[in-house]
């Protein structure tokens, strides 16, 4: 009785820890994601930044004067750099929509999930309930191996010791 315990027990120890092994993965994608998320701004930042800083100047309209020349003469450069920083961000957008397709899907709407949940729970409760018994009767065994040991002793230490 005692063992079956004990297989009972590791049962519910393994599941435990694929569980946590489950929620451990759901954490590191939406870590992943967090770490994704501020790349992307960055090289938002970053390009938004240098297409403000080296865009050369245009004429917004006739009723206005010629604007200056560009102060660097970098023109191809610019549109060169302009089209590896889009390229970078859309990469890493890509990226993000990759990390948010891993994570995993859930079921329905909310009344199904609700339903899952509330099926989870008597499943918990049958198992919790099969613990119980399980653990009242490993203390009744072991209730009576302490009474037979108890006994034992007590019939050891009666015993007359040679003379």
């Amino acid at each position: 009785m005692l063992c079956y315990a004990n297989h009972v027990d590791d049962a519910i120890v393994r599941k435990d820890q694929v569980f946590q092994h489950f929620v451990a993965i759901v954490m590191d994608i939406i870590s992943q994601l967090q770490e994704q998320v501020n790349e992307m701004a960055e090289l938002t930042f970053n390009t938004i930044g240098t297409l403000q800083r080296d865009a050369p100047p245009n004429q917004l309209s006739a009723n206005y004067p010629e604007p200056p020349p560009h102060p660097t003469k970098e023109g191809e450069n610019f549109l060169e750099q302009a089209k590896l920083m889009s390229a970078a961000l859309v990469k890493a957008a890509k990226k993000f929509d990759a990390m948010v397709d891993a994570l995993p899907i859930t079921e329905g709407d909310e009344e199904a999930q609700l339903k899952r949940i509330a099926e989870l729970q008597a499943e918990n409760d049958a198992i919790g309930q099969e613990l119980q018994m399980q653990l009242e009767a490993a203390e009744k065994e072991r209730n009576q191996v302490q009474e037979l040991f108890r006994q034992a002793s007590d019939n050891c230490l009666n015993l007359k010791k040679p003379e």
